[in-house]
């Protein structure tokens, strides 16, 4: 079931996320221009830059660097899904890149809460792990991770 924050991200605290919670974050197109250019700069493997060799490549033409992928869906969790509190993540486990993303596809961000709990060494924060995924027009994951995000409590015993 999808949900949808009662409060802002400005607003927001580790109460505020629900285990079990599903959020939708938003979507992005990626257009071979910006494969092309992201990856001239960052990833300049010829499945990302050479039109030919990428046709002839398994999946013949040019696709998006994960990196890239990854790096937009961060922006729409930054938008939708974390607070604006200022604490750091702990990390990520199981980055997967399931699928190619394709010039002309559309990727939507949707985020789980798999498990939320209160710190018990730091009573100001607790820890929250979810299950973010990129989807595209068809359905098909073509991203997956699991991130840790460390959250501000709305009020620390």
């Amino acid at each position: 079931m999808i949900e949808v924050f009662s409060t802002p991200p400005t607003d927001r605290f580790f109460e505020d996320y629900k285990v079990g919670a599903t959020y939708e974050c938003g979507s992005f197109t990626m257009t071979e221009a910006d494969i092309i250019a992201f990856a001239s700069v960052y990833d300049p493997q010829a499945m990302h830059v050479d039109r030919k060799l990428a046709a002839e490549g398994p999946f013949g033409e040019i696709i998006a660097s994960g990196w890239q992928t990854i790096g937009l869906a961060m922006r729409l969790m930054v938008d939708n899904f974390l607070p604006h509190n200022g604490l750091a993540a702990p990390g990520i486990d199981e980055l997967r890149w399931t699928r190619p993303v394709r010039p002309g596809d559309t990727v939507s961000i949707r985020i789980t809460v798999t498990e939320a709990r209160r710190s018990r060494s730091k009573p100001d924060r607790g820890l929250i792990h979810s299950l973010f995924e990129g989807v595209n027009q068809n359905g098909d994951v073509v991203l997956s991770l699991k991130p840790m995000s460390m959250v501000r409590v709305r009020n620390p015993e």
